[in-house]
């Protein structure tokens, strides 16, 4: 059964420019496996968020994430961790962690369960294409994984 998902409402306004979030700072994957346990032992979810600042689609992502409805949302129920690949210089060994078969291709949006276990890993490309989606569609995907 599918639970009514939180409308954005007239607040809900991207800024322009986006948000740059990415900061080229390597990440190991004790920091990451780390990351993951600190955050489903308070009990939320943690989102994985691959990118780099000059990709629009990560950049949009960003700018949908820090909508006040969206935001107060992951607040509530996530803590989120955005990795820079750079130039796909930086940090793309750890998409192995989620998927071996991943060679590129930003965002990639991991989305984990209370226990650690990635639940998104079919779609985890979605936000490739963030450009193409309302922040409604943005944030009804986001919806889909986390809080149930």
């Amino acid at each position: 059964m599918n639970k009514a998902k939180i409308l954005l409402t007239t607040t809900d306004n991207l800024q322009s420019p986006h948000p740059r979030p990415f900061n080229s700072s390597h990440v190991s994957l004790d920091y990451l496996e780390s990351f993951i346990k600190k955050t489903t032992s308070i009990k939320k979810q943690p989102i994985i968020i691959f990118g780099a600042n000059w990709c629009p689609d990560a950049s949009l992502l960003e700018g949908v994430l820090q909508l006040p409805s969206v935001k107060e949302f992951i607040y509530k129920h996530c803590n989120v961790l955005n990795i820079d690949v750079g130039d796909y210089e930086i940090n793309t060994g750890l998409f192995q962690f989620f998927d071996p078969t991943i060679e590129g291709g930003i965002p990639r949006v991991f989305i984990l369960d209370a226990e650690g276990k990635t639940i998104n890993l079919d779609s985890n490309d979605k936000m490739r294409s963030a450009r193409e989606h309302s922040p409604q569609e943005i944030f009804d995907y986001l919806q889909d994984f986390i809080g149930n």
